[in-house]
């Protein structure tokens, strides 16, 4: 099967670790596909999910706080919940837009695979504390972003890693800060699976960066003013801080960027 039709495969499975084998085997296996850049595929209505977690408004996912066991999985499966939402993405960054370069779709198969590992972990962690993915309510905030792009790989670059991941930059650090006032084991080891996927997002968001300079120079775009018009008109949440400055900085954003968001915020 051509890699691209592959990974639409992938992005339409339901069972959510079946899922995440799925799509690390498909990076595996990429090196040995064709790869067919020119094909338009048809397009499903949303990526295959899960009966279980259940998807409610933010306002009513559950509070959060790492203090209670209960409380410290419900916050931990949020995460997981996004890196299963990070996959579908990734996945469908390679499968929805044709005509980009063949390093494009290594790329997000790349991310792709990193967020499937992301959220074995977790849910992997999740079991361990006697839950699963699936035992809290989610939201759907983050693919809502994703939809609003469907039709435009450049607002896709602008807004889904250089917006919606890179806020998990600046939220990691704050989450990390919580769960080591906690210090039980179960804190420490929630803390060292946040350390794999911060630096593993930092490479992410790099990407997205990358792409979406590559292409407002092809289609001679003048990158700040088009994220001001593509943020108003997908709707795209404004950056809050506080924000991971070190680590947008390695993720490619530009002095210029960051002073004008923080003023901005």
């Amino acid at each position: 099967m051509e890699l691209r039709h592959r990974a639409l495969h992938v992005f339409c499975l339901t069972d959510a670790l079946e899922k995440a084998d799925a799509t690390q085997a498909l990076r595996v296996d990429a090196p040995t596909l064709p790869l067919d850049t020119a094909v338009v595929l048809p397009w499903p209505e949303q990526p295959g999910r899960p009966p279980q977690p259940i998807q409610v408004h933010p306002k009513d996912v559950p509070r959060r706080t790492p203090f209670t066991a209960e409380g410290h999985a419900a916050l931990m499966h949020s995460i997981a919940h996004i890196e299963f939402n990070a996959v579908n993405l990734a996945l469908d960054a390679i499968w929805r837009f044709p005509d980009m370069p063949a390093a494009y779709y290594l790329d997000w198969l790349r991310v792709a695979q990193e967020e499937a590992q992301h959220f074995k972990l977790l849910q992997a962690h999740l079991r361990a504390c006697g839950y699963d993915y699936g035992s809290f309510p989610a939201h759907d905030g983050l693919w809502t972003v994703c939809d609003n792009t469907r039709h435009d790989v450049v607002a896709r670059m602008a807004l889904v890693p250089r917006t919606m991941e890179a806020r998990g930059l600046d939220a990691i650090p704050l989450i990390q800060a919580k769960l080591r006032k906690v210090g039980t084991p179960d804190a420490l080891q929630a803390m060292a699976i946040l350390d794999v996927i911060l630096e593993e997002e930092v490479g992410h968001v790099a990407i997205g960066n990358q792409w979406y300079h590559w292409l407002c120079k092809k289609n001679a775009l003048e990158p700040g003013a088009f994220y001001a018009q593509a943020a108003i008109k997908h709707a795209a949440p404004r950056p809050k801080p506080p924000f991971n400055l070190e680590a947008r900085k390695r993720a490619g954003f530009s002095d210029a960027e960051m002073q004008a968001m923080t003023a901005a915020a």
